[in-house]
């Protein structure tokens, strides 16, 4: 499954990266990197962009881009002791969400 078909309040595990070169290295830089949890919190109404949750980061991707990251969706997370950010992120934009 790829990023770029997930829905609004998914959760995913990334399995791959399918990109070419120059986005794959940005994206990993970033910390999207093989077996990163995230969580997608917004996706825009023609599906570009679509911005995930993923080690007190937030990060929108461009349709194209996530379509290079591959994914399997997980249910609750698990074993994730100190990660409450992925069900509910503190600050949004200088707020509360």
């Amino acid at each position: 499954m790829r990023l770029s078909e997930l829905q609004v309040g998914d959760r995913a595990e990334v399995t791959a990266l399918k990109s070419e070169s120059a986005v794959r290295r940005r994206i990993m830089d970033m910390g999207l990197i093989k077996g990163t949890s995230f969580k997608v919190l917004r996706v825009a109404p023609l599906g570009d962009p679509i911005e995930i949750f993923f080690k007190g980061l937030y990060l929108a991707l461009r349709k194209n881009e996530a379509e290079g990251v591959l994914v399997r969706k997980v249910g609750e997370p698990s074993g994730l002791v100190g990660h409450q950010e992925l069900d509910e992120p503190l600050l949004k934009f200088g707020g509360r969400v």
